[in-house]
């Protein structure tokens, strides 16, 4: 782009509330070039504005669509619509929700199509539904370029859709490692927070309470620990935070194991780096995972670390280097590992992990390579989509 023109960049998401993808998204809108960038982002279905606060750019325009449940036909002339007046340089597309607006992007026109993949929910574990491949096959001539943001992903969208080597890129989720750092001695405990450090040691994990994430099986491993009175699982406590369709189901099983003394549901909440500053020990139960942003919050902040083996979970903990994996359906085997953290709570040393995320996800080096791919749009003005 020119120096007197910033790139306008559409973000197309299915929803803009807590989670990993849309926290990419207002790292993006913050992180990138202010001079150089600005950003719209539009929500197919709701935009949750709190979560939309920590958009800290006062000039971008947040759009929610209210699609109701089924196919999103009765959108496309308001889709439309809306991108012509938008004008945008570069349409980004998360998920395949959003990627079935490419072809409307096309005919509005919009010079650079770009479409990113985070990851699998519970209809397409491992890629492993025909009927989604076909629709990303059936879209991928109207989209530029593809973003997956890990391995797993990058294998799908080149052997199973078709996309060309040439028009994929592997960009991971980056983390601030500013303010995803290690607890200090001085640190104040968050605000509403009811454990007591050095007297409890705090199990905590952070992601939506949905099928794809099995936080049941994080509260049945503790409730195991809990029942077993094996020497200090008295101490442990378990501090969730998020909000999803299975909330209540994690309610019902901590007050019917009698243990809602010992664990936090904290809700949505803004200070994810002091929530984890708070805790000994992290814990992500996933059925699926991409590149986990909270995984590497979490190793970034140099906790110990309990991951299921799925997804791209084994590369981050660089295959158990920087954390223990377990099998994603298997709570007694969580619960051990459990229990063997907190026999080495007092000779751990995770700051390995933190280092690994300085050198291979830092934030500074995730924005400079989306700017120089959204920047690319002059390159795409005259040269063909992406064949199949």
């Amino acid at each position: 782009m020119s120096a007197a023109k910033s790139c306008h960049v559409v973000h197309l998401v299915y929803r803009f509330a807590t989670g990993g993808l849309e926290n990419v998204i207002v790292q993006l809108i913050n992180g990138l070039p202010h001079q150089s960038f600005r950003h719209t982002v539009v929500a197919l279905t709701e935009a949750d504005p709190a979560f939309a606060a920590r958009i800290t750019r006062p000039d971008v325009e947040v759009i929610s669509l209210d699609k109701r449940p089924g196919q999103p036909f009765g959108l496309y002339p308001g889709v439309y619509r809306l991108l012509r007046r938008l004008k945008p340089d570069v349409l980004h597309s998360c998920n395949l929700a959003a990627m079935e607006f490419a072809p409307l992007a096309a005919l509005a026109r919009i010079p650079l199509r770009v479409h990113a993949e985070h990851g699998w929910d519970m209809g397409e574990l491992g890629g492993s539904n025909a009927r989604y491949r076909f629709l990303r096959r059936l879209y991928k001539p109207f989209v530029h370029e593809f973003i997956a943001v890990a391995e797993p992903q990058k294998d799908y969208l080149q052997h199973s859709i078709g996309v060309a080597p040439q028009h994929l890129h592997v960009i991971p989720n980056g983390v601030d490692t500013e303010r995803f750092h290690p607890r200090q001695d001085n640190d104040a405990l968050p605000v509403g927070f009811p454990f007591r450090r050095g007297e409890h040691w705090v199990i905590g994990t952070i992601g939506r309470q949905a099928p794809v994430k099995n936080p049941l099986l994080l509260v049945g491993a503790f409730i195991q620990l809990a029942q077993s009175r094996a020497p200090g699982t008295e101490t442990m406590r378990l501090v969730m935070v998020g909000e999803g369709p299975l909330h209540e189901a994690i309610a019902q099983r901590i007050a019917e194991a009698n243990i809602a003394d010992k664990v936090w549901l904290a809700g949505v909440r803004a200070d994810i780096p002091e929530l984890l500053r708070a805790m000994d020990c992290f814990v992500l139960p996933s059925l699926s995972e991409a590149t986990s942003c909270t995984l590497q919050e979490a190793m970034a902040t140099g906790l110990p670390i309990i991951a299921t083996h799925v997804g791209g979970n084994a590369a981050l903990l660089e295959n158990g280097r920087h954390g223990s994996l377990v099998p994603s359906k298997d709570a007694s085997a969580l619960a051990a590992e459990l229990l063997k953290q907190y026999g080495l709570r007092a000779e751990g040393d995770h700051l390995a992990a933190r280092a690994s995320i300085i050198q291979r996800y830092g934030l500074d080096d995730v924005l400079v390579r989306y700017g120089a791919l959204f920047g690319g749009v002059l390159q795409h003005q005259t040269r063909p989509v992406n064949s199949v």
